[in-house]
């Protein structure tokens, strides 16, 4: 029988404004770096998933292509390129370790790269609408428009809970100063996040500039192997749990506010792995906006909905807290490179795992879990980690 994938290496680019890397130079630097960490030959990679977004970010499409010139013994390597919106890392995740789980492959890479801000913000607005349903979700501001929608209804629901929005943003622009990778490496303070300014405008509906992730980007690779081939390989990080669930692309379709796919995914996988949420050490979740951290907070448990609000006031994802929550910056200060940022996700839980965090670790990591989304809550991904080895 084949044996299960699992997490033996990895690499990760610094996140932020890349002017002097392009895509091909992006994708071949994590891959030689990640193979060199998990001290796997590039020959005996059978399969490699690049995860991509693009749509109109940079010129260059077949972009599996490039896995060929990243190494000679990759000259002949099966590619694939995969797309799932802001979930594509996660997507190149789970293609890496189907291969390997399939049993037609031992080792196989999975790799994750934007390269978003070589084009004007006009077309970065447009590019991003991409991931909504665009036959009625057209804004001016693009992707942070839907989710200023988004946001504006649950405050109309459940009042105002912008000071909350600031203390998420506040949370994770301090755990970023630890993390050498992050876009934006500076304690912003509450105070600012929660001032509307000249230097944090509002950008849509209630949604100030500190409410929304920042145009980064950046690269990171993941090396996975069978449980036998990791055996003799310096660290193993096991998947107690792998899950996608999705739901309707329309919101006039779905309650906006509910993220019943990102809850469907969350309960399947806490079930699959036999764990509760509070049995997690840390969380890595997809706050491409405050308002979207906020609504994970219910969808994965901490809160019965219209209380997720309550999760940062209490401090419960805050390091120190019952479950932290995005203690490398999350999309917020990290970054989001559209295709990267799944697999950096995995990467920054396996790295607590493995005891390899730096300035982040936190204390007895054991048991760690993520959730990476496509669209507003279309694509849903949680995985939940532990150190096998």
């Amino acid at each position: 029988m084949p044996g299960k994938a699992v997490i033996v290496g990895w690499a990760h680019t610094p996140f932020g404004k890349l002017d002097a890397l392009d895509i091909e130079t992006l994708v071949r630097g994590v891959v030689n770096e990640a193979l060199a960490h998990a001290q796997v030959a590039a020959a005996d990679v059978g399969h490699v998933a690049l995860g991509v977004y693009n749509h109109g970010f940079q010129p260059q499409g077949f972009e599996a292509g490039l896995i060929s010139l990243c190494h000679p013994d990759l000259r002949f390597t099966p590619a694939v390129h995969v797309e799932n919106a802001c979930a594509t890392g996660s997507a190149a995740v789970h293609s890496a370790m189907d291969a390997i789980e399939s049993g037609r492959v031992r080792i196989a890479l999975a790799v994750g790269a934007e390269k978003m801000t070589g084009v004007p913000p006009a077309a970065i607005a447009d590019i991003l609408l991409t991931g909504c349903y665009r036959r009625e979700e057209e804004t001016p501001q693009g992707f942070a428009g839907i989710f200023g929608q988004i946001a504006q209804t649950y405050f109309d629901r459940y009042g105002n809970r912008s000071e909350e929005l600031a203390m998420i943003a506040a949370k994770n622009h301090a755990n970023a100063v630890d993390n050498p990778y992050a876009h934006v490496r500076k304690d912003m303070g509450f105070a600012f996040c929660n001032e509307v300014s000249e230097k944090n405008p509002l950008v849509a509906g209630p949604l100030r500039r500190t409410d929304c992730s920042m145009v980064s980007d950046g690269a990171a690779a993941l090396v996975l192997a069978d449980e036998d081939t990791a055996r003799a390989l310096a660290r193993a990080i096991r998947f107690r749990a792998r899950v996608q669930v999705n739901d309707l692309m329309p919101l006039s379709r779905r309650d906006p506010v509910a993220f019943e796919g990102a809850h469907r995914a969350w309960q399947a996988a806490l079930a699959q792995a036999g764990v509760g949420i509070d049995d997690l050490d840390l969380v890595e979740t997809h706050d491409c906006f405050t308002i979207a951290e906020m609504l994970e907070y219910e969808a994965m448990g901490l809160a019965p909905r219209g209380e997720g609000w309550r999760v940062i006031r209490d401090g419960v994802s805050c390091k120190g807290g019952r479950v932290p929550v995005n203690v490398s910056g999350g999309l917020k200060a990290r970054g989001h490179p559209l295709g990267a940022t799944g697999v950096s996700m995995h990467v920054m839980a396996a790295m607590q795992l493995a005891g390899e965090a730096g300035a982040m670790q936190l204390p007895g990591a054991a048991l760690a879990g993520l959730f990476n989304m496509g669209g507003a809550a279309v694509a849903n991904y949680v995985s939940i980690l532990e150190r096998s080895q």
